[in-house]
């Protein structure tokens, strides 16, 4: 070195006001939540670490040797799930008034007991869920002969994974916790790299092979003994808008995949349209209209022009 920087000091910063920026904080606050909740006292949210806790102690009842404690004795097993049901059904509950109180057409008075008949009607769900996703278990085995067993499958999967969060949170869907279902479907999509929509309506035997980058749209609609490979969109179209710049929610905008159907990789699927039962979607097709059943659908085949390599 050239001694060049030496004896110099840095030039004094200014000093953080901490008050001052504070209370800059607070009136920009204030006048977001006045926007947002139109004077009336702001509403505590639900916690997503809760949330996101809830999730795996449900993962955990459903299937008690893969998800539960490591120690856990086969003796064990049974109280180990009443416990936890008991302590899903309150804690959820307590999460879905957090979340219900949101809206200002609530009524505090009997927010609560709209909330404990969701968690109730939310644990009577979980026989469907687990016989739901005992078949992409199944299906994922069959379908990937890469895979030993349906331990590993269950364990390692993350297409399976994928499909196990979004069985759980479309129930909360189902039963109007949509902020409690998204935070689960957003949870598991940084964590499995799928992204799938609680909304979503997805029918047994779901494989999402690979998985890395799937999108699946709010109202999707999948039939029976569906495979997804990596990067496939199932997504809208476009989005109408109500005539005075907002946009139309809730409207049917998501394909329609009927049963038995194969997409490969990176095939985009776009708009309200019907993809025929058996059908098969080649890799990185492009589809706007609907297909009938049976079709299989390519890209054009590419021609190799080979030159001879000069001596």
């Amino acid at each position: 070195m050239d001694g060049a920087g030496e004896g110099r000091t840095a030039a004094p910063g200014v000093a953080a006001d901490i008050a001052a920026i504070t209370e800059r904080l607070r009136l920009i606050r204030m006048v977001s939540q006045q926007r947002r909740y139109h004077g009336r006292p702001v509403p505590r949210l639900p916690s997503k670490r809760e949330i996101i806790a809830l999730q795996a102690d449900v993962m955990g009842l459903l299937y008690p040797r893969h998800f539960g404690p490591a120690d856990l004795m086969p003796a064990e097993t049974d109280s180990f799930v009443a416990r936890m049901l008991g302590s899903v059904r309150h804690r959820l509950a307590d999460q879905i008034e957090l979340e219900r109180m949101l809206s200002p057409e609530e009524d505090p008075g009997s927010a609560r007991t709209r909330a404990d008949t969701a968690a109730d009607n939310f644990l009577n769900s979980l026989l469907r869920v687990r016989d739901l996703h005992d078949t992409d278990i199944a299906a994922a085995f069959a379908g990937d002969p890469s895979a030993k067993s349906l331990d590993e499958v269950a364990f390692c999967f993350p297409g399976v994974a994928a499909i196990l969060h979004h069985r759980i949170a479309h129930e909360l869907y189902r039963l109007g916790a949509t902020m409690i279902a998204r935070i689960m479907a957003e949870y598991s999509h940084s964590v499995t790299g799928i992204d799938i929509h609680p909304g979503a309506k997805i029918g047994p035997a779901f494989f999402a092979d690979h998985g890395t980058g799937v999108v699946i749209g709010e109202t999707a609609v999948i039939g029976r003994n569906v495979r997804l490979y990596q990067q496939v969109t199932l997504g809208a179209k476009r989005f109408d808008d109500d005539g005075q710049g907002g946009l139309v929610k809730g409207q049917p905008r998501h394909p329609v995949i009927e049963d038995d159907v194969v997409i490969y990789a990176g095939a985009t699927i776009l708009g309200r349209i019907t993809i025929g039962r058996g059908s098969v979607i080649g890799g990185g097709v492009w589809v706007t209209d609907s297909l009938p059943p049976g079709t299989v659908a390519t890209q054009a085949r590419p021609e190799l022009s080979v030159t001879p390599a000069r001596r």
